[in-house]
C-alpha cells in the first residue's frame, strides 16, 4: 500500500475576486488560497520543487468539479474519472515555505471527450505571477479506460465556468 501525501491545503474564495493585476483571463474563475507549509520545501534546495506546484493544479482542478457538483465519488459511481492527458507549465518565480498564494483555474475549451483548463498561480505580497499553466483533461470510462463522452449535463456545468 502506497503512502501519498496529503493534498494541499487549498481553500476555495466565495464571492468574486479582482484578479485583474495577473490578467486572468476569464471574467469569473475558480479561485482558491493556499499556504505554503514547511513540509513543500525540497530536500536538496530551500524552495518549493516543482511537484507541488503540480499537486496545487490537480488540486484547484478537483476543488473547482467539486463545487460544481461533480466530487470524485459522483464520478466513480457513474463509472468515470478525469485523467491528465498533458501538463503545459511555465514557473516564472520560486515559492518558499510561508508564502500565501492565490490560485485561479477556468475551462478553456470543452469538447466531446475532452477539456483544456487553465490556472494563474499568484502571490499578492509582491504581486508576482509564480506560475500559468494549462492542463489538457480527458473523460475516461473506468470499465474500458477509453474516452468516453462528455454528458451534457456535466459540459453545460464545466461550460458555465465557476460554481
Amino acid at each position: 500500500m502506497s503512502t501519498l501525501p496529503p493534498p494541499p491545503s487549498l481553500v476555495p474564495r466565495s464571492g468574486p475576486t479582482d484578479l485583474s493585476r495577473y490578467e486572468v483571463p476569464h471574467p469569473c474563475p475558480f479561485v482558491c488560497d493556499l499556504v505554503i507549509d514547511d513540509g513543500c520545501a525540497g530536500r536538496v534546495i530551500e524552495h518549493v520543487p516543482n511537484v507541488e506546484y503540480v499537486r496545487w493544479l490537480d488540486r484547484a482542478a478537483q476543488l473547482h468539479a467539486e463545487a460544481l457538483g461533480y466530487p470524485h465519488q459522483r464520478l466513480i459511481d457513474d463509472g468515470v474519472m478525469w485523467f491528465v492527458a498533458r501538463h503545459e507549465i511555465d514557473y516564472l518565480a520560486e515559492v518558499w515555505p510561508g508564502d500565501e498564494l492565490v490560485v485561479a483555474t477556468w475551462i478553456r475549451d470543452l469538447r466531446r471527450v475532452k477539456s483544456w483548463r487553465e490556472y494563474v498561480v499568484a502571490r499578492p505580497r509582491d504581486d508576482r505571477v509564480v506560475c500559468r499553466a494549462a492542463t489538457l483533461w480527458v473523460l475516461v470510462d473506468l470499465a474500458t479506460r477509453r474516452p468516453s463522452r462528455i454528458p451534457p449535463e456535466m459540459a453545460r456545468g464545466f461550460a458555465g465556468g465557476s460554481s
